[in-house]
């Protein structure tokens, strides 16, 4: 039974930096895509990054390219996302999702989110 579950949220100030751990159990990473995916208050649902598995790319949403950095530890079936410089409008529930196979697109299972909230 794919699990996800997601930690290292909180409430910081603008310019600061967060990271997020997802931890998985049920599968291996390399079995799926993995996507960090957010939703802000009165907002759509908002792909953040993805790690593919058919060829290995990252991808960022325009809105964190250069600010967020995902990571993985195959040892301990997690995956991070490093949150660096830190906006308001980064404030959201982030979760970690796979994706239904081994490509960026589309979500299979969820965890149930980690909540950051960003203050000016």
């Amino acid at each position: 039974q794919v699990q996800l579950v997601e930690s290292g949220g909180g409430s910081v100030e603008v310019g600061h930096s967060l990271r997020l751990s997802c931890a998985a159990s049920g599968f291996t990473l390399d079995t799926y895509a993995i996507v960090w995916i957010r939703q802000g208050p009165g907002k759509e649902r908002e792909g953040v990054s993805c790690i593919s598995r058919s060829d290995g790319r990252i991808y960022y949403g325009d809105a964190v390219k250069g600010r967020f950095i995902i990571s993985e530890d195959n040892a301990k079936n997690t995956v991070y996302l490093q949150m660096n410089n830190l906006k308001p409008e980064d404030t959201a529930v982030y979760h970690c999702a796979t994706a239904p196979g081994r490509i960026c697109q589309g979500y299979a299972s969820w965890g149930q989110g980690t909540q950051v909230t960003v203050s000016s």
